[in-house]
């Protein structure tokens, strides 16, 4: 045979390749190979290792230890499955538990408004908000009108009374009758001082109602957002207002 034709017989050979192995038994394990002897090899001292990794710790077991997760484990076909558990909270529980949160808040700040309103009658306090100095405005037309005025002579009163804002009477009273009500100054230093003290707590009662109000409504938002239709936030959470969210137009019946 000459070497021209070795050559060409050579060429027409095919490389010899491993056969793969089925994917049906892959669960099996490697396939038998001459060149994977080394991969075996090592999967089977892998194996060797986990067992007696576990055949130690069954060992060093304490028959007596116990924990909560053994009541709701069982084995099915040789696999440990954790048991769900039944009284799962529905959505429709979480919405009502939310709901009387917001009926308890509701509640508190309702009470508070009420108190709100009581103190208010009791200072006859004009400003809603019930914050900052009263303010008296009059107006004039000309430049020389505002230079020229007098508060007094305006009101019709002595200068004495003109610093109070309530319980001002004019002149023509004061010809027919006495001023009515303290006129010591230690004790209407003594009423001021509670009356300062009385607006004080005036305005802490409305910062709280205030306070409960934007917990109401981040209580509700969260009641909201228990829902699956499809939202996006378009305002983050502050202190002061719930987060706001935008939902998905949904037609009721």
């Amino acid at each position: 045979m000459s070497a021209a034709f070795r050559k060409a017989a050579k060429a027409r050979q095919r490389p010899h390749r491993e056969r793969a192995q089925p994917t049906a038994r892959t669960k099996l394990g490697l396939l038998e190979k001459k060149k994977d002897y080394r991969l075996r090899a090592h999967d089977y001292h892998k194996k060797q290792n986990a067992l007696r990794a576990l055949q130690k710790k069954a060992l060093d077991k304490n028959p007596d230890e116990f924990y909560f997760k053994m009541i709701r484990a069982e084995v099915k076909d040789g696999v440990h499955v954790i048991k769900q558990s039944k009284n799962e909270v529905t959505p429709e529980q979480v919405k009502l538990m939310r709901t009387q949160d917001i009926k308890y808040v509701e509640m508190k700040r309702v009470a508070e408004a009420k108190k709100i309103e009581r103190l208010k009658a009791e200072l006859h306090l004009l400003d809603a908000a019930g914050s900052g100095p009263g303010r008296h405005l009059f107006f004039v037309d000309t430049q020389r009108e505002v230079q020229e005025f007098d508060i007094a002579t305006h009101l019709d009163t002595v200068p004495e009374l003109v610093d109070r804002v309530y319980n001002r009477p004019t002149i023509a009273t004061l010809q027919r009758e006495t001023v009515k009500g303290p006129t010591d100054p230690a004790h209407l230093k003594k009423l001021a001082q509670q009356r300062k003290n009385q607006y004080d707590l005036l305005k802490q009662r409305i910062e709280r109602e205030k306070a409960m109000f934007v917990i109401t409504q981040k209580i509700q938002t969260r009641k909201d957002l228990l829902d699956k239709t499809h939202k996006v936030k378009v305002k983050k959470e502050t202190t002061t207002g719930p987060a706001i969210y935008k939902f998905k137009f949904q037609r009721k019946r």
